[in-house]
């Protein structure tokens, strides 16, 4: 059972990312995803989330209107697309999967927004 982000990068301001969440050993159907990331010297925030079960996403308000999550039901991944990045959004990013008492979660991609 493996969860593995990837997508991370050095980007400029203003510019965009890909972040990718793919699962093995299990599905991700009737999970709720999340996203979370956690900057230099802050705690670990949650950016997104989205429910396998209806699709149904939340946002945190620092990424909303810039950051989109979604789904490939048959590459067992979910995405999180990026969008008018600044350098506040640096930090490494971690995906979740939760489902009752299973809890998963992958290893960290290094976002940086930086000119």
């Amino acid at each position: 059972v493996q969860l593995q982000a990837s997508g991370g990068g050095l980007v400029q301001p203003g510019g965009s990312l890909r972040l990718s969440c793919a699962a093995s050993g299990f599905t991700l159907d009737y999970y709720a995803i999340g996203w979370f990331r956690q900057a230099p010297g802050k705690e670990r925030e949650g950016v997104s989330c989205l429910s396998t079960l209806n699709d149904i996403t939340h946002y945190s308000d620092s990424v909303k209107g810039r950051f989109t999550v979604s789904r490939d039901a048959a590459k067992n991944t979910v995405y999180l697309q990026m969008d008018n990045l600044r350098p506040e959004d640096t930090a490494v990013y971690y995906c979740n999967a939760r489902q009752g008492y299973l809890n998963y979660w992958g290893q960290g991609t290094l976002v940086t927004v930086s000119s």
